[in-house]
Formats: C-alpha cells, sequence, structure tokens
C-alpha cells in the first residue's frame, strides 16, 4: 500500500513538472491591425518558434483591445509604441523626451505587470519628408532648415491629412516651436495615403509622414530631422507580461537581440515589400530572419 501510494505521489510529481514545463514553453504573440505589426507579429512567431517554442498568434487587433488583451493574461506579449502608451494608456500629456518617455512608461507599466524590453531604434512617429533630390538641392534636412527656408522666402507646399492640421500638437504648434509658418494657401489638406502621393508626383514640395512608411525608401523620400524634438516618441518596444518572463527565462535576451536589429530603415524596407512591392508577410518575415542569421 505504501509503494503504490509512493507511486502515485511520483508519477503525479512528474506529470506537474511535465505540465509546468510546457506552459513556460508557450507563448502567445499578439499585434495589431496594420502592415508593420503584422510583420513584427510573423517575425516574433517565427523567431520564438525557431527557438523551440510553442507560440500561438493572435495578429490583426484593436490597439486599446490587444493592450486589454495582455493585461488579462490572454496575450504574453507585443511589439509596443512608447508614445502610444504613454499617452493613450497612461494619460501622460507631459512633453518628454525619448528617453523620459521609454522610462516612464517602463516605470507605469511595471506597476500592473507589463515589462519594457530593450526599445528598438524604430520610431514610427509623425514626421515631415520631402524628395531627397529636391530637399539635397534646397539644403533642407532638417526642421529647422525648413523653417529658415521658408522665413527666406521659399515658397513650399505642405500636405497633412486633416486630422493632424487641426490637433492641437500638429500643424500650429509645430510651426510655433520651430519659428516659422507656411502660406496658408501652401497647406493642402488631404486623406492620410494621399499625402505621398502627392508628394511624389510633385504636387506639393513637403509632406506629413509616418518615419517607418514603406513608401519613404520605395519613393526616395527624406525624412527631415526633428532637431528639437518636436513630434512625441514612439520607439517600437517588445512588451512582455512579468509573469511569461519568469517562466521563460530566456525570454528577455532572445527578444532583445530581435529588437536591436530593428530602426527606421529596416522597418520601412520590410513594409515596403508588402504594401509596395505586395511580398505575402509570412516570406518576408523568414527572409528577414534567415538574413539577419537570427533562424
Amino acid at each position: 500500500m505504501l509503494k503504490h501510494l509512493r507511486h502515485c505521489l511520483l508519477g503525479a510529481l512528474a506529470l506537474g513538472l511535465s505540465t509546468t514545463t510546457a506552459l513556460a514553453n508557450q507563448v502567445v504573440v499578439g499585434g495589431k491591425n496594420f502592415t508593420e505589426q503584422q510583420l513584427l507579429t510573423a517575425i516574433t512567431s517565427q523567431y520564438l518558434k525557431a527557438k523551440g517554442y510553442s507560440v500561438q498568434e493572435r495578429a490583426g487587433m484593436g490597439s486599446s483591445v490587444l493592450r486589454s488583451a495582455q493585461e488579462n493574461g490572454q496575450v504574453d506579449l507585443y511589439w509596443e509604441y512608447t508614445g502610444t502608451s504613454l499617452i493613450t494608456y497612461n494619460k501622460v500629456e507631459e512633453r518628454l523626451s525619448p528617453e523620459e518617455t521609454y522610462s516612464r512608461v517602463k516605470e507605469l507599466d511595471a506597476n500592473i505587470g507589463l515589462v519594457w524590453l530593450n526599445p528598438s531604434k524604430a520610431n514610427n512617429t509623425y514626421a515631415l519628408a520631402m524628395r531627397r533630390a529636391d530637399a539635397e538641392q534646397r539644403g533642407i534636412g532638417s526642421l529647422s532648415e525648413l523653417a529658415a527656408a521658408i522665413n527666406n522666402g521659399e515658397e513650399l507646399r505642405l500636405a497633412v491629412n486633416a486630422e493632424w492640421y487641426a490637433r492641437p500638437d500638429g500643424l500650429r504648434p509645430l510651426q510655433e516651436a520651430y519659428g516659422f509658418e507656411f502660406a496658408r494657401r501652401d497647406v493642402k489638406r488631404m486623406d492620410t495615403g494621399l499625402t505621398y502621393v502627392a508628394l511624389k508626383e510633385g504636387q506639393v514640395d513637403v509632406a506629413l509622414v509616418f518615419a517607418t512608411d514603406g513608401r519613404i525608401p520605395a519613393f526616395d523620400f527624406m525624412v527631415l530631422e526633428d532637431d528639437r524634438h518636436y513630434f512625441p516618441a514612439y520607439a517600437l518596444t517588445p512588451v512582455v507580461r512579468e509573469e511569461t518572463l519568469a517562466a521563460n527565462p530566456e525570454l528577455a535576451d532572445q527578444l532583445n537581440r530581435l529588437s536591436a536589429q530593428l530602426d527606421d530603415q529596416v522597418m520601412a524596407g520590410l513594409n515596403a515589400r508588402v504594401d509596395v512591392e505586395r511580398v505575402a508577410i509570412e516570406a518576408v518575415a523568414e527572409q528577414f530572419l534567415k538574413e539577419r542569421d537570427l533562424i
């Protein structure tokens, strides 16, 4: 009887250890519902599968829904933008540097069990861009140089979307921060996607863009340096549940290695493969991982 009881206990212990090990290797990777996020979901999933994890994907989610899913334990990790957490989730209105933004969201989200790992150098923030050849000819590489050109009498036309034109952190305060003003007749309001087309076709000289959009390299645009740090930082960063990291001690280093491979140019190139060249997301993800010796 005692021998049988001991056997049962050992069996239950072995089963428990086996179950714990299995759970430790299971991760749910989430992602939002646009190209860049779908790419990151695919890249992360393929990368972790190659590391031996059992991965479930939950791609194509709305931003607030995805955040709630992570807080509730339905999603273990996904790539978030520092500015989104600061402004949208934590309601911080104070203007902070990129480093301060990261430190603040890391501290605030730690209170609810979310860990911000190493930020990548990809910053998907608003930006102003010009056709590269035109920018180089005019000697404009930064927003300060753009302001100087306009203040010196150059007539430059700007394409923006209607929302940013009217936002309290949009065009007007940008002009105040840099000390210049586009003539009213030179500001063209249009749908977001059309700003890229208008700039490419020469209908305008400057356009509002997102810094990691694939059309920037595809159309040979130059993003003007925000040398006074007007635009909020949206550094792309892996965010993981604390419980998930505790169960998978190597996960942080693995994701940090992946994060170190990403910057604006890399993400814009990957986005272009999908949005401009129409290559399948899974194929773009696999090629990236292989080229970087990550799988």
